[in-house]
């Protein structure tokens, strides 16, 4: 059998490497450190933890940990380890770093299906037969402006000013109202009004004191073309009101009052289960933004899905360029994974490794291709990157607001959480009973 070819051994390389040797496909692992390092790493162990050494919340009823238990059942080599290299951090699971990289290190390098080729990959299409990118997101220069030139386009995209994005069902509905700035287009936003001068100063002083997040060098310039919220209130006490936060013809329809100040939240998927913050791109260091956007009116228990950043990284245009077995739809020998692909997190970058792995596994097997279910975490991460209704694709760590609503209404949300995740763990089993 022909191996398959995967390039890097990160989260989402080393992962897909191990769907594919456990199913009895060899591969050639190609690994450009120790012999070329980049500015994040600082050891030659694979699967490097490079920022956090947590993984993020534990239990089901969080998306993340459904997606960490759809993987332990999948046989998921970053997970099997995780577990084993447990250290206490409360509801989240942490890891002892060197202990984590090193047993997946010797995991991979001992396998006798693995081959292991330490250089840097600078032509792809020089590679024969399929080929697994996972190169993340330090991707070296040189392949960087391979895949550019593979793929014939502009294919990266710079992360350099998202929005936050709130849960709508979190939302404080007493106090947000629907409407569209004149009624033109529709009750299309909803509206976070500071009715009085003096809740709106202090939301303002707030956000001029608040800590920022550290800027790297090579980010410095990232900020020219979208100004931080935080900016924009430094520049004066009316700077905001005359931008996103224009009151001007955003009437109150439940009392026909005009604000001093409104917020904006624009839906952000089709589901209308996630609203994004109009205009508050920031470098808020995350428990500033969850306290300072806590002051504004309906948004005092918004549960963040993804806090607003502004830094510098590289991702595929991956509605556009993959589907959603995470194949490149113009050319069917790559597949791509990891952070590169629009995912977020480390927890997401290693699923999307299990999945590209697992589906390149079936092609050279000649076994029918599988879809994981939208109910799934998996299958909610593989339909975002994928979804050509996508705009203004972002990176996004997984979230119960991109898998499917439940046809019965739970008011609690640890219980409705904990249905979603049921469902989904059922519709894995289904998957579970064709792959296995």
């Amino acid at each position: 059998m022909q191996p398959i070819h995967v390039v890097g051994a990160g989260l989402a390389g080393c992962e897909a490497t191990w769907q594919l040797v456990n199913k009895g496909v060899p591969v050639i692992l190609h690994e450009m450190r120790p012999v070329k390092s980049d500015a994040a790493h600082k050891t030659a162990y694979f699967a490097e933890l490079v920022c956090s050494n947590s993984l993020r919340a534990g239990n089901i009823e969080n998306a993340v940990g459904l997606l960490k238990e759809e993987m332990r059942r999948l046989g998921s080599l970053i997970m099997r380890e995780a577990d084993k290299h447990q250290v206490p951090a409360g509801g989240a699971l942490a890891v002892d770093r060197d202990g984590f990289a090193a047993a997946i290190t010797e995991a991979i390098k001992s396998h006798p299906l693995v081959t292991l080729v330490t250089e840097e990959v600078t032509d792809l299409e020089a590679l024969e037969g399929t080929v697994i990118v996972a190169s993340g997101p330090l991707t070296s220069d040189a392949l960087s402006a391979n895949i550019k030139s593979m793929l014939n386009e502009e294919y990266f995209h710079f992360f350099d000013a998202a929005a936050p994005i709130v849960e709508a069902d979190s939302l404080d509905y007493d106090k947000v109202y629907r409407a569209s700035r004149y009624d033109k287009g529709g009750a299309d936003y909803l509206n976070c009004p500071f009715y009085t001068k003096e809740e709106y100063v202090a939301f303002r002083e707030a956000l001029c004191s608040a800590e920022l997040a550290p800027v790297k060098d090579f980010e410095r310039n990232v900020f020219e073309a979208c100004m931080p919220i935080e900016e924009m209130a430094l520049r004066g006490e009316d700077t905001m009101r005359f931008g996103p936060l224009k009151p001007v013809g955003l009437i109150d329809p439940r009392n026909g009052r005009e604000a001093y100040a409104v917020v904006q939240l624009r839906q952000d998927n089709a589901a209308a289960s996630l609203y994004n913050i109009v205009g508050f791109q920031t470098h808020l260091k995350w428990p500033e933004q969850r306290r300072v956007f806590g002051m504004i009116p309906g948004l005092e228990k918004a549960e963040f899905v993804r806090f607003g950043v502004m830094h510098k990284n590289t991702y595929l245009n991956s509605p556009k360029l993959l589907d959603k077995h995470f194949c490149l739809r113009s050319n069917e020998r790559f597949f791509f994974a990891g952070q590169m692909t629009g995912v977020e997190g480390y927890v997401e970058s290693a699923a999307s490794g299990l999945m590209a792995g697992l589906h390149a596994a079936r092609r050279a097997l000649e076994l029918a291709p599988v879809d994981f279910p939208a109910e799934t975490a998996h299958g909610a991460l593989a339909n975002y990157i994928s979804n050509p209704a996508v705009e203004n694709f972002q990176p996004m760590n997984i979230n119960f607001g991109l898998i499917p609503p439940l046809t019965q209404r739970i008011r609690k949300k640890r219980e409705k959480n904990a249905a979603i995740a049921q469902r989904g763990l059922e519709k894995l089993a289904e998957l579970l009973a064709v792959i296995q």
